[in-house]
């Protein structure tokens, strides 16, 4: 076989360069410790490490999403603690509130303090973070959580979604609390009231507290299936009570239906989990016999507003409660939809209101009439409706008041001037009385709210811990399958450097020979 001196230089390059650059990648790979420089190189490895970098991509940003969520409960934190210590404050002033000896103008003065307390959560609440979004709205994180309303009452106008960030492949926290859930979900201890019914024309003789909550289970068990109550003065130091159906329960209260005020504790009168104060007035003549006062659960406030999107002007009003069972058995707990579907007529929804919803009541207003009634509810109606007017109706049991409202009211209540009139020194302390309590489950709510953040710090650092593990188990990994194994490598490169020489030898020795030498 002939070989010509053309194809053998050709052939002998092809393999040098070959050899060449197999060398020069070994010196590569020694040099930036790196063996996968190419897919090429190792196709599954690189399939591999691919993986690999893109999960250490992955548990980078899971790192930034806690530092950023830690920060986050870290400012939330700080603002609880600051509201807390203005609770705390409230406190002390409701407690020196209620001091028997102080006149208007003391108690005017502590209301001042309690309206600065209230102007200070207020702030803290409608608190934001370092990028402008307000800490306690949930997701709607660009409006203010908080609201004065015109009436003197604050509303929440967050929502109950936590925002929450991902903290691995598996696992998202929350970067706080809600508004909701940190200040409008505290235990409202006073939802009874009273009230005199005979005689006609309140003489003011007698009186009683609207009630202090003290048991909420045995409320909610006794007291709720049993109202309302009757009292009925039988003397000056007795009375008798009688449940909804007329029952004697006389014996289920304390000091089994006797009083004396002129000792301690003898006018409190302790009625299945609610604790009312009777009120005598001494310097009133005549007598308690005759004298009926009923107690009972305060009625839910209905509030209707109007949608945005009505076309005419018209507006439902004044909400009442006209028919107590109906409304019990028939009006949705969690508000409802009032929707005009003609002038006239009218159907109620459950909220949520949807396009499927089925009327659960309807009604037809007559030629002249101002108001409407549907489930066991009354709303005046201002204006003319048209078709398709909707009116969204939310419902407040009084089973929650948020902080802010516990604050106003107690404000209120100190800025009343009630010296000389027996009536209205019981109602303000009564008011009292509901301030301490409110305010204390107000701090306990704070309290939760602060365990809820300090559990999301707690799982925060937990998954740390087990990000940097999966971390370091990643590096690892990348550096098996990626990195250089020097022993190897070197003796490779030993050996191509030699298979190199070799070849540039045979190739000098080679290229030398010529028929012209035989010559």
């Amino acid at each position: 076989m002939r070989i010509s001196t053309s194809q053998y230089f050709e052939t002998s390059a092809s393999n040098y360069s070959s050899a060449f650059a197999a060398t020069a990648k070994t010196q590569e790979q020694i040099s930036s410790g790196v063996r996968i420089q190419t897919a090429g190189d190792d196709p599954v490895g690189a399939a591999k490490l691919l993986q690999l970098q893109q999960q250490s991509s992955l548990l980078t940003q899971y790192s930034s999403n806690m530092t950023t969520a830690t920060n986050s409960l870290n400012n939330q934190e700080s603002v609880l603690n600051a509201i807390n210590n203005s609770l705390v404050r409230a406190q002390e002033l409701a407690v020196n509130a209620g001091d028997g000896s102080l006149t208007d103008a003391d108690r005017q003065s502590i209301g001042a303090e309690i309206g600065q307390l209230q102007d200070t959560v207020l702030g803290l609440l409608n608190t934001k973070d370092a990028s402008g979004y307000y800490m306690f709205s949930g997701s709607k994180s660009t409006t203010p959580p908080y609201v004065k309303n015109t009436d003197g009452t604050y509303t929440y106008q967050g929502d109950q979604n936590a925002l929450s960030v991902q903290v691995s492949d598996t696992l998202s926290l929350a970067t706080g609390v809600t508004g909701y859930s940190a200040f409008d979900q505290a235990t409202n201890t006073s939802r009874t009231t009273s009230t005199v019914t005979s005689p006609a024309v309140n003489d003011n003789k007698v009186s009683i507290s609207p009630g202090q909550m003290d048991s909420e289970s045995t409320y909610n068990k006794s007291f709720t299936t049993g109202e309302p109550y009757t009292v009925n003065f039988t003397s000056d130091t007795t009375y008798s009570i009688t449940d909804a159906s007329g029952n004697d329960i006389t014996s289920e209260v304390s000091g089994n239906g006797t009083f004396n005020p002129s000792t301690e504790g003898g006018t409190t009168l302790s009625l299945r989990g609610v604790d009312f104060t009777l009120k005598v007035d001494t310097a009133n003549t005549g007598t308690t016999a005759g004298h009926s006062i009923t107690l009972q659960s305060t009625p839910d406030t209905l509030s209707p507003s109007r949608s945005a999107g009505n076309t005419s002007t018209a507006q439902l009003t004044s909400g009442t409660i006209s028919n107590q069972n109906t409304y019990n058995t028939t009006f949705p707990s969690a508000g409802a939809v009032v929707k005009f579907t003609s002038g006239t007529d009218y159907a109620v929804y459950a909220q949520p209101y949807t396009t499927d919803s089925k009327a659960i009541a309807t009604g037809t207003m007559a030629s002249g009439d101002t108001t409407i009634t549907a489930a066991g509810a009354t709303f005046g109606v201002s204006g003319t409706p048209a078709a398709g007017d909707t009116f969204q109706v939310s419902v407040d049991a009084h089973k929650t008041q948020n902080v802010l409202n516990t604050l106003s009211k107690l404000a209120t209540a100190l800025n009343t001037p009630v010296d000389g009139d027996n009536t209205k020194l019981l109602a303000l302390q009564a008011s009292v009385t509901s301030a301490i309590a409110n305010l204390d489950s107000a701090s306990t709510q704070v309290g939760t709210a602060r365990g809820q953040i300090g559990a999301i710090g707690n799982a925060i650092t937990v998954q740390t811990t087990e990000n940097t593990s999966i971390s370091l188990a990643n590096k690892t990994t990348q550096s098996s399958i990626g990195d250089t194994d020097m022993a190897t490598a070197s003796i490779n490169l030993t050996l191509q450097q030699t298979m190199l020489e070799a070849s540039q030898a045979a190739f000098a020795k080679i290229s030398q020979l010529s028929l012209f030498n035989k010559i």
